[in-house]
C-alpha cells in the first residue's frame, strides 16, 4: 500500500513540474503572437489576449484593443482600422498556428504592433 502511495505521489508530482512551465515558454511554442513579445492583460469586453512588442507599448496596445472590440461589434469581420491613442491602426486576421489572431499595426510606425488573440 505504501509503494502504491509514494509511486503515485512521485507521478503527480511530475505532472505538477511538467505543467508549470512559464507562461513565455508554452506561448514560445504555439506562435500566438509572432509580432508581440509583452503580454499587457486582457480586453474586459472581449476577454482577448493582448500582446504588444515593445516594453512600453502596454497603455496604447489596450487602447487598440478596446477601440477594436467596439469598432468590431455587429461586423462578422471586424473593422480594418481603428483610431486609438492618436493614431489609426490597420488590423487583420493572421493564420496562427493553429489558431488565427488579430494583429493591428500603427499606420504611421509599422515597428508598432498590436496582438490580439483567444
Amino acid at each position: 500500500m505504501r509503494k502504491i502511495m509514494t509511486g503515485t505521489a512521485t507521478t503527480l508530482l511530475a505532472a505538477a513540474v511538467l505543467c508549470t512551465g512559464s507562461p513565455a515558454q508554452a506561448l514560445a511554442g504555439t506562435r500566438a503572437a509572432p509580432e508581440a513579445s509583452r503580454f499587457c492583460g486582457t480586453d474586459p469586453a472581449s476577454g482577448l489576449a493582448v500582446w504588444g512588442n515593445r516594453a512600453d507599448a502596454c497603455a496604447a496596445a489596450l487602447a487598440v484593443a478596446s477601440a477594436y472590440t467596439k469598432a468590431a461589434a455587429g461586423t462578422a469581420k471586424g473593422p480594418g482600422t481603428v483610431r486609438a491613442g492618436g493614431a489609426t491602426w490597420k488590423c487583420q486576421e493572421r493564420q496562427g498556428d493553429p489558431n488565427p489572431y488579430r494583429e493591428c499595426v500603427d499606420a504611421s510606425d509599422s515597428g508598432r504592433r498590436v496582438v490580439l488573440s483567444s
